[in-house]
Parts: structure tokens; sequence; C-alpha cells
């Protein structure tokens, strides 16, 4: 058996990037920790690493995971405000889930800068979510605001 691991595709890495931004835009809201500092240690110790023997963390598109850092922290206030328009009256972001907090930021840096199509922005995401959520209520939630938010973003792509 060889010790090279296979190569991943480019959707993959991506795939992983965009995980990968969550995680960190979540870690940067419970311990304050700058973007900077955080992308720091995606990229050192967490993209590709070995986190117990034989299980190996998925290498991602470092490209896309410092996009999608810098695009949520510059244009938080504006993603916010689009996901509470997406929520009800009485859920605005600042009371749901961290996680889910993270993601729609995440979603909304890409749609807010990057050129890939809204449909699969709001696909990707689901199956971000359903990675933290298993049992899939809370992917139902994310596929409704990311619709609602693309809409609102690129009205243009539907």
């Amino acid at each position: 058996m060889s010790d090279a691991r296979a190569p991943q595709s480019r959707h993959s890495l991506k795939s992983a990037a965009r995980l990968y931004a969550v995680q960190a835009l979540y870690q940067m809201e419970q311990s304050g920790e700058s973007a900077d500092t955080v992308r720091r240690e995606f990229l050192d110790f967490r993209f590709g690493e070995e986190v117990e023997e034989g299980v190996e963390m998925a290498e991602g598109d470092a490209k896309l995971f410092g996009k999608l850092l810098d695009g949520a922290v510059n244009w938080q206030a504006r993603i916010d405000q689009t996901v509470d328009r997406a929520l009800v009256a009485k859920w605005p972001i600042a009371r749901i889930d961290p996680v889910l907090r993270a993601l729609f930021r995440a979603a909304g840096a890409e749609m807010v800068q990057e050129a890939t199509p809204p449909k699969v922005v709001i696909m990707e995401y689901v199956e971000v979510a359903k990675a933290f959520y298993p049992e899939g209520r809370e992917a139902k939630f994310v596929n409704a605001v990311l619709d609602h938010m693309a809409r609102e973003a690129r009205p243009e792509a539907f």
C-alpha cells in the first residue's frame, strides 16, 4: 500500500474550503481571534492534517477559504442584514445557532464576491449543514434562508 494520497478533485477542494470556512468563522466568533490568526491555524494545522492514526482531514482550496473568510468579515453587516430579512422577525440572526450564523456568513460571502452560481452555493452549503446536523431539519432551514438570500443578492441569476 502506498503512502501517497489520491489527489482530490477541484470540486472536493472547494467543498472542503467551504466547510473549513464555516468552522473558522465559528471559531472566530467563539474565541474572539482574528481572521488572520484563525486562517494561519487552519492552513498550517487543519488542511490535510492527520487527526488520529489513519484519519486525515481533507485538503482544501486555500484561495477560496481565504476569500470566504475575508468576505464574511468585510461584508458581515450586509450579509447579516440579508439573513435577517430571510428570517422571521422573532428570530434575528443574533438568536440563531452560532454554527448556522457562520454558515450563512460564509455562504453570503460567496454569493457577494464569487461568480459561483447561486444554486451551486445553496447546494454546497446545504451539504455543509448536513455535516453539522445529520438529522436534516437544519438543512431544510438553510436551503430556505439561502434561497431567499440568493434571490435578494443576485436576482439576475433566477
